[in-house]
């Protein structure tokens, strides 16, 4: 009898940032060690993938399969926006575990695929660790953000502890009083409140997402599995011994990029290297529009899948990019502006009328098909890590506007520890001003030497993961001995 072949379920937390990473994830688990896999959705986002890419795209392969179960949640007004983050993160553990029991079940039965052999879940998942213990298999979890961000969530509790969190009241978050710099974390010296996750800027003890964060620490700390991270070593070593040494005793496995990995070690015949992760559907008109800039011409714009932006901040944004006189491609979102089911109809007239060729619209893209354009000159960005990750992939400063969470502490690492990007201040009303985005695209536009160290993060990112031996291959090995230690 020949060898069995290893059957993979891989469970996502259902936001685009997390989705991207762990469908990177399993295509490489299916395209280089011949694993069967399982990827679960849930059916909203289903459905929006269906939406973006055509009704084909979750056919997958006969050896990679889509599934779909329900979130719990009522139906959006908007079917193709993203769910509040608020709101799937504090029911996916209460409510995807019977239909994730009910998917499992299903499977085994279906003809034509080998057993459930182990389980790679987001870590918000928590309640897979049940699931993998009761059907005997090895899981791992993966955290889908920077080992920094990893690192300033495992804060909240001191904060409590030192009577810093919750805030004693609303001036805090305009006194002052976020600017009060920690000194117990040895690898973040001189951060200050403000620039960790951003959930700690509340003055409510029981706050849902603080405690949230609190738990899933602990969960972490105490989960006896090996902890996935999409970054290199050399970048968040550091943090990441810190982590080992005091908070997390699992092994901590840095396997990233993981979009270098995948370019660099997939198999070029597998039909699951085609499978796109967007769930809005990409506009390509932009690629012939950069084709026609200047190298480093190009300021590219795009706040992720989550951020909204008041019609305020837009305006302030816009004027600040045409009043640059820097050429620029901004993704807006149709939900990008608070109340809006169209943002772009808002912001067209601010730049077709007065960027005189300089402005170009993008409803979504190929992201890091952009940044990897030879006229993208920098990045203004929520600093999401996905895409932090893919500005340092492709040697690319960034102009950081951090909206939320671990945002704040991913700037963090660009400006103050990489010296890689300059950081437009998030004030507590949101204000933004249209000066200082004028002020900082120059400054991010023109830096050589931010642009010079990027470059050798660039060159560091590839080097951790193209050869054979390179540390982020030899890590995803190291994954895969322990996803397949439970069978035979």
């Amino acid at each position: 009898m020949g060898k069995r072949q290893h059957h993979v379920v891989c469970m996502a937390h259902p936001i685009q940032g997390h989705i991207k990473p762990m469908l990177i994830l399993a295509k490489l688990l299916h395209s280089r060690y011949n694993f069967h896999v399982s990827f679960v959705n849930t059916e909203h986002n289903h459905r929006r993938f269906l939406k973006a890419n055509g009704p084909a795209a979750l056919a997958g392969v006969p050896s990679f399969r889509f599934y779909a179960i329900p979130d719990g949640l009522q139906q959006a007004d908007n079917p193709d926006a993203s769910q509040p983050v608020s709101s799937i993160s504090t029911v996916v553990n209460k409510t995807f575990p019977a239909p994730f029991r009910k998917l499992l079940s299903r499977i085994k039965i279906e003809e034509d695929v080998p057993p459930v052999s182990c389980i790679v879940s987001d870590a918000a998942e928590s309640f897979v660790l049940q699931v993998a213990a009761e059907i005997r298999v090895p899981v791992a979890l993966f955290w889908t953000s920077s080992a920094c961000s990893f690192l300033g969530f495992a804060q909240y509790q001191k904060l409590v502890d030192e009577g810093i969190t919750p805030l004693p009241d609303a001036s805090c978050l305009t006194n002052g009083y976020l600017d009060k710099v920690l000194d117990w974390i040895p690898s973040m010296k001189g951060i200050s409140l403000k620039h960790l996750p951003s959930f700690l800027r509340t003055q409510d003890i029981d706050d849902p997402m603080f405690n949230l964060f609190i738990q899933r620490i602990n969960i972490l700390s105490n989960a006896n599995c090996p902890i996935i991270l999409n970054t290199f070593q050399l970048l968040d070593k550091e943090f990441i011994d810190e982590l080992a040494t005091t908070i997390i005793p699992s092994p901590i496995l840095s396997i990233g990029p993981l979009s270098l990995l995948l370019d660099n070690h997939h198999g070029y015949a597998d039909a699951s290297y085609s499978i796109r992760s967007n769930l809005w559907k990409e506009d390509s008109h932009c690629i012939p529009w950069l084709d026609n800039k200047p190298s480093n011409s190009v300021i590219y714009v795009n706040f992720g899948s989550i951020t909204v932006l008041t019609h305020d901040q837009l305006a302030h944004f816009a004027h600040g990019l045409l009043n640059s006189m820097k050429s620029f491609l901004w993704v807006v979102r149709p939900d990008l502006v608070e109340g809006e089911s169209s943002s772009g109809t808002l912001i067209r007239h601010l730049v077709d009328d007065s960027s005189h060729g300089r402005g170009m619209l993008a409803s979504w893209c190929d992201q890091d098909r952009v940044l990897a354009h030879p006229a993208v000159g920098a990045f203004m960005t929520h600093c999401g890590w996905n895409s932090t990750l893919e500005a340092i992939v492709a040697g690319k400063p960034v102009l950081c506007w951090p909206f939320f969470s671990d945002q704040m502490t991913n700037a963090w690492l660009c400006c103050e520890k990489l010296g890689i990007g300059a950081e437009i201040g998030f004030m507590s009303n949101g204000e933004v001003r249209s000066e200082e985005v004028e002020r900082l695209v120059r400054i991010v536009m023109e830096d050589e030497e931010m642009r010079r160290e990027v470059r050798k993060w660039k060159t560091l990112a590839h080097e951790a993961t193209e050869t054979r031996n390179s540390s982020s291959l030899l890590k995803l090995d190291e994954l895969v001995n322990h996803l397949t230690s439970g069978t035979s």
